[in-house]
């Protein structure tokens, strides 16, 4: 097969997150099995306009605000009619490739924005993603889907995609990198990793980790990522006294990612939404347990009581005697940790790429 794949952002974008591992993993073993992909991201300052990745040629043209008007042009001159499938991954906005051939078109959803968009970005730029949210039954009608948890084919089941049309495959991992080491747990210590978004629920750690001190409870957090809410949440830590409590490290190479992951007691992801929650299975993995916002993604990722804690979203205190209770609980963490390194053995990247590819390969035989 000839596969054009779109996607906002490419590997090698600072941007990239775990909806950009997962179709860039899906799609080099994609290539190991023969077929030829090329994928069209938007151009950013200080990458080349074509590359080739892991196999992938990487095609980058456009502007972050215009990117979804000016794709389709772009895309025409290589050809539509040349590939035997279109992937479009659906994690930012709607491309509305369906209108643009005859090619058939398989579409990939980490998770749509949703109510999320008013509380991430301005009224009128929120309202714009709803109403190009809305049409998606409408233009994707008669495509095949792929979605990564249940959460998400159940949203976009509640949004009129027939459940039929829906198939689920969740996220692999490497195994080869994410593992338990002879590294020791230091108590106290707890870690978010991800990008710093508002709607990723941090300041909600904050205020569980400010209860936590007034309780007297030992312990640190560290936020590891970069976005563009770092600066706001750096002013909270400091407005609320938290400074010798919680650092802000950006990025870090994987190494070093690696190392906190094996060394944290507990990691906490209190976010409103997500497709999955890869990083959840990162630590599951490095063998630590999980504290999360029972939301979308995050409830199918994390299981209640055995490889983690669930809380209600945005109830900082819930958060707080969540982490209270693994942190000064040896036994319960051991608990959770053993359960979840288990769970995340069921997850690898090689039968996630196996299962895509069936479908892939299906899709393209489905006469247009």
């Amino acid at each position: 097969m000839r596969i054009l794949v779109l996607n906002w952002r490419d590997p090698h974008n600072p941007e990239a997150g775990g909806a950009e591992v997962h179709l860039h993993e899906i799609m080099k073993r994609t290539v190991s099995a023969g077929h030829e992909v090329v994928q069209v991201s938007q151009a950013v300052q200080g990458l080349p306009r074509e590359e080739e990745i892991d196999g992938l040629r990487i095609l980058r043209h456009g502007r972050r605000n215009t990117f979804n008007w000016t794709l389709k042009p772009f895309c025409k001159k290589l050809g539509l009619q040349s590939f035997d499938l279109i992937v479009e991954d659906l994690c930012k906005l709607p491309f509305y490739s369906p209108r643009w051939s005859d090619t058939p078109v398989l579409v990939v959803v980490p998770h749509l924005f949703g109510t999320t968009a008013y509380r991430e970005v301005a009224l009128p730029l929120a309202l714009y993603v709803n109403l190009l949210e809305k049409l998606i039954p409408r233009v994707y009608g008669g495509c095949r889907f792929v979605a990564i948890s249940d959460s998400t084919r159940n949203d976009l089941v509640r949004r009129g995609i027939p459940g039929e049309d829906i198939e689920v495959v969740p996220c692999g991992i490497d195994t080869e990198i994410y593992f338990l080491d002879e590294t020791r747990p230091i108590p106290g210590t707890i870690l978010y990793v991800g990008r710093i978004k508002r709607y990723k629920g941090i300041h909600y750690a904050l205020q569980a980790l400010s209860a936590l001190r007034e309780r007297g409870v030992e312990c640190r957090l560290t936020v590891l990522g970069s976005g563009d809410y770092l600066d706001r949440l750096q002013r909270m830590a400091v407005d609320m006294g938290l400074e010798g409590l919680v650092s802000f490290e950006g990025f870090v190479p994987l190494r070093e990612k690696l190392r906190r992951l094996r060394e944290s007691w507990v990691a906490v992801f209190p976010s409103e939404k997500e497709g999955w929650g890869l990083t959840v299975i990162e630590a599951n993995a490095c063998g630590t347990p999980v504290v999360a916002s029972d939301s979308e993604g995050l409830r199918d990722s994390v299981r209640d009581g055995e490889t983690g804690l669930l809380v209600p979203h945005g109830k900082p205190i819930r958060l707080a005697d969540a982490l209270q209770r693994i942190l000064q609980s040896p036994d319960l963490r051991s608990s959770l940790s053993d359960n979840a390194l288990r769970w995340a053995k069921s997850f690898d990247w090689e039968s996630t790429a196996s299962r895509m590819l069936e479908i892939m390969e299906k899709t393209a035989s489905v006469d247009p």
